[in-house]
């Protein structure tokens, strides 16, 4: 089994977000950073309709598969469904605090099970040749000392996972919804970093309130990766900065709007195909966050096209936003 991957940075995992139109868009801002897929449940991997809910561009790798479940045997057969598909790695979820989760038995509950998380993992193990690995909290309710979590992450790894993104919150399973999740519990990257230093011979990868490239790379000191969520999705050119500056590749060249071009080639079959507007549009809302116009591209994005018959709004949107530049530009001179 190989443990090649690079996950010196990932776009996490994320519900509504991380579908393969984001992805498809974070490809062309980034070549090397590891993304991946939403958390889909191994009854929809092994039932449902796969190339809906797992398809995905061959431009795409690296890309990871993000599996929501707890029985062993269907984590195998899902798992080997998503490496058949030509996903480079198999990602465990055991993060996810929401309601409708923990009555699926998994997700963030699951931390108070590490002996079904390493059975999982160790089916799947057995079952692929290409990396399993989990995602995780720091902790859950009133079970989040050290101690549990060092328990969790020895139980599982002994069961063959070697790389664990841990998200450095805890959760609480009931009282907060999942966005309350994401905020409301302190961030805890020193609990991440002493987990690092507990467990040397495994790849930590830092999760939670990371907000820009500039960041990833100071956590890189200690961490083996950095995982950057609603950040990379609510402003997704920070992407373009990571070939550079965290992997030594050749720097993005391509401007905004030429990213905008690349992406409606790519978007504008499947909207005719019937994918929702919404569905289209939403990788590019924040794509030039903070630029002069940026407001009005969001306006125009979110209220404009619904129901036509191609995408033209979206390049009446292009030309309208370079106009405001040349304004802005001549009034300045």
């Amino acid at each position: 089994m190989t443990e090649s991957l690079d996950r010196r940075l990932s776009v996490a995992p994320m519900m509504d977000c991380t579908d393969r139109f984001y992805r498809y868009l974070a490809r062309l801002l980034t070549r090397r950073t590891l993304l991946y897929t939403e958390m889909v449940t191994t009854g929809a991997v092994i039932h449902g309709g796969r190339e809906k809910l797992l398809g995905f561009d061959s431009t795409e790798h690296p890309v990871a598969l993000q599996l929501g479940g707890s029985d062993a045997d269907d984590l195998a057969k899902a798992a080997r469904i998503g490496e058949d598909l030509g996903y480079d790695e198999i990602n465990l979820n055991v993060g996810c605090p929401s309601d409708r989760v923990q009555s699926g038995r998994f997700g963030a509950c699951l931390m108070a099970e590490p002996d079904v998380v390493a059975a999982g993992v160790r089916a799947m193990r057995d079952a692929v040749e290409i990396p399993v690995t989990v995602k995780t909290r720091i902790g859950i309710d009133d079970r989040d000392s050290f101690g549990e979590l060092v328990d969790f992450v020895d139980r599982v790894s002994d069961a063959g996972c070697r790389s664990f993104a841990i998200h450095a919150r805890k959760a609480w399973l009931s009282g907060l919804s999942p966005k309350q999740n994401r905020d409301v519990p302190p961030l805890r990257h020193d609990v991440v970093q002493r987990l690092k230093a507990t467990f040397p011979d495994l790849e930590i990868v830092l999760n939670g309130g990371i907000q820009n490239i500039d960041d990833a790379r100071a956590h890189l000191n200690w961490a083996d990766g950095v995982m950057i969520g609603r950040a990379a999705f609510h402003n997704p050119w920070i992407l373009a900065e990571a070939d550079e500056a965290i992997f030594g590749a050749p720097p993005h060249r391509a401007s905004r709007v030429d990213v905008v071009a690349q992406y409606l080639a790519f978007a504008e079959p499947w909207y005719v195909q019937g994918i929702s507007w919404s569905r289209v549009v939403r990788p590019l809302i924040g794509l030039f966050h903070g630029q002069p116009g940026g407001r009005i591209w969001r306006q125009r994005l979110s209220t404009g096209g619904r129901g036509a018959a191609d995408l033209s709004a979206i390049h009446d949107a292009v030309v309208e936003f370079r106009g405001l530049q040349v304004d802005r530009r001549q009034q300045a001179a």
